[in-house]
């Protein structure tokens, strides 16, 4: 009886991998045909390298026959460095045609963000971005107008002023594109930014520019949707952040919220209304995709929360 409770005592001991200090933290995200096998080859790829899974989500698409994965884990302190992931997990996605990226959460994604003469969404997201509700960089803010300059620099975050008129649009887009590149940007954020990027601009930015539009898609696209849902007397406002696309406000969406309200409400309350709910929205939709728990499906997102 006494070897037996030796027995079961030495089964609760945690593996010496768990009592060590963690190592560094990696996210992996990736997309395949649905197919058996997926979770237990990267468990066992994972745990074959003494890495700790600390929370994981997975979702199998029946429409699109697709399997979408989100993965958080820890390496052991010396443990393979994220190049050593990459090329050995490299042999298992080709295995399971995955689309497939190994995060590390040290490094924070750099936003861009492009703002107009409403400036709502920009404060908000400075403010996160200020007191740690959104673990980001924010290396430079674009505008086509000089009115937030004073808010950027109360933030210490460097303000670009790049008008834009329909003559100097491609100009305007050149010098954003540098701006871009130079500062390694990995998220624009169109801010309330009340410019149509060109198709080529998307193309380039697809995937990794959010834009926040002031109605619940798909009603009420393009210029002031709040009039427009004023007008057909509508008993539910919202906002819809979305990927930025060619197709103006089709891009996949992220994040939506709606406030209700009646027939007292004239467009203007409508408008201040709708001013919190963007707010909420884009941060929503900035720091899910920063924290990599947003995957495209075709012209739809999963949305690991």
């Amino acid at each position: 009886m006494l070897e037996r409770k030796t027995e079961l005592s030495s089964l609760t001991e945690p593996p010496k991998a768990a009592m060590s200090s963690p190592g560094p933290r990696f996210i992996l995200t990736l997309s395949c045909p649905d197919t058996v096998g997926i979770v237990f080859a990267v468990a066992a790829f994972l745990a074959q390298r003494d890495c700790n899974i600390i929370d994981s989500a997975q979702y199998g698409d029946r429409d699109s026959g697709l399997f979408f994965m989100r993965t958080s884990f820890s390496a052991p302190v010396g443990g393979p460095a994220q190049v050593e992931l990459d090329a050995e997990f490299s042999e298992i996605a080709s295995r399971f045609q995955m689309a497939w990226t190994i995060h590390d959460t040290a490094k924070r994604q750099r936003l861009l963000i492009l703002t107009s003469k409403f400036g709502h969404c920009l404060n908000d997201l400075l403010y996160r971005y200020r007191t740690g509700g959104l673990d980001v960089e924010i290396p430079a803010i674009v505008s086509n107008h000089r009115d937030f300059y004073q808010l950027a620099a109360w933030h210490n975050v460097p303000f670009h002023y790049l008008a834009v008129t329909p003559e100097t649009k491609l100009q305007q887009e050149a010098k954003l594109w540098e701006i871009v590149e130079d500062e390694k940007i990995d998220l624009v954020v169109l801010a309330r930014y009340m410019q149509v990027l060109s198709p080529n601009l998307c193309r380039r930015l697809e995937g990794r520019a959010i834009n926040i539009h002031h109605s619940f898609l798909p009603s009420f696209r393009g210029a002031k949707p709040y009039h427009q849902a004023f007008t057909r007397g509508v008993k539910l406002i919202g906002a819809t952040a979305h990927y930025v696309s060619a197709e103006l406000d089709e891009g996949p969406i992220i994040e939506q919220e709606v406030e209700r309200v009646d027939h007292t409400v004239g467009p203007e309350e409508l408008v201040a209304v709708g001013r919190d709910i963007e707010n909420v929205v884009l941060a929503r939709a900035v720091k899910y995709h920063t924290e990599h728990r947003v995957l495209l499906n075709g012209g739809k997102t999963v949305v690991f929360r």
